[in-house]
Order: C-alpha cells, then structure tokens, then sequence
C-alpha cells in the first residue's frame, strides 16, 4: 500500500507590530490651543449670507413678535421672538431676539453680539444669534447710533448668473 502525505500550504509569518509612540511631552498635553482675539466689525460692514459677526450695539427698541405658551403640549417649550433695531455709529439693523435673548434687548442697552448671523428675510437683511453664538450686556458705549442708515430697508434680489 501507498501512503500519500497531504500537502500543506505554507503559513505566511505574523505581520511584526508596531512600536507604541512615545508619549507626549507634558508641555505639549498641557498646553490649549490659543483663542483667537475677536474682531469686532461695524454694522455698516455686514453683507447677506455671512455668519461669524462679533458686534458691539446699542438697543434702540424693541418689539416682540411672537410668544407662545404652554397652553398647546406640555412638552413644547416656551418660544418668544422679537425683534429689536440695534445700531452702532455706522447704521442700525433689525435684530431678531429669540427666548431667554428677549429678555437683554432692553433699550439704550449695549449688547456684544458673538458669532452672529445675517439672515434674509423677504429680502431683507435681519441679524441673529443662533446657538452657537452669544448675547452679553456690556457696559454703556460711548458712541451715537447713526439711526438714518437702516439695513434691514434695503431690499436686495437673489439673482442667478448664467455663465457661457
């Protein structure tokens, strides 16, 4: 009788593993990464669809425009908008407060205004402060708000370029 011994495949090596990377310095685990310094702009510098605004303004009325109660669920939250003109030296624009935000927008109130936003609205220019951003009363500022340049009157168009 013939005996056969089966084949074996070769088995590859294993595959050598990597050395653990060293440590980090404690300088380097230590150390947060800079805040940058705010740039504060001027009302009269804002454009349509751009966000990241850090303003200083003064409250020159307030209106609130809608408020809902309770009164509908009992899992729905309490939801005040208003919106206020707020200006520097350079123009004024209507802002629109939402919430726990209302209650700051008192008038001659200077606000700092971080990471704000230009929303359209009927084709109108309205600024806003999500949550990502934030609303602070300051000290008074010492400038006069130019009240004859509002932004929120001027009416702008969105229009499509074709290009050939």
């Amino acid at each position: 009788m013939e005996t056969t011994t089966p084949a074996t495949a070769p088995v590859p090596a294993p595959a050598p593993v990597p050395a653990p990377a060293p440590a980090p310095s404690s300088q380097q685990s230590e150390a947060k990464p800079a805040l940058r310094k705010p740039e504060f702009k001027k009302v009269d510098q804002l454009k349509p669809g751009t966000t990241g605004h850090t303003l200083i303004v003064k409250v020159i009325s307030s209106n609130t425009v809608l408020a809902k109660g309770r009164s509908v669920s009992q899992h729905l939250r309490h939801t005040r908008i208003a919106e206020c003109v707020v200006g520097d030296e350079t123009a004024t624009i209507i802002f629109t407060a939402r919430n726990e935000q209302v209650d700051m927008m008192q008038p001659d109130t200077t606000i700092i205004l971080r990471n704000a936003k230009i929303d359209m609205f009927k084709g109108s220019m309205r600024l806003a402060v999500d949550k990502w951003g934030r609303v602070e009363v300051t000290e008074p500022a010492e400038f006069v708000v130019k009240e004859d340049n509002n932004l929120s009157l001027v009416e702008y168009e969105l229009v499509n370029v074709v290009e050939e």
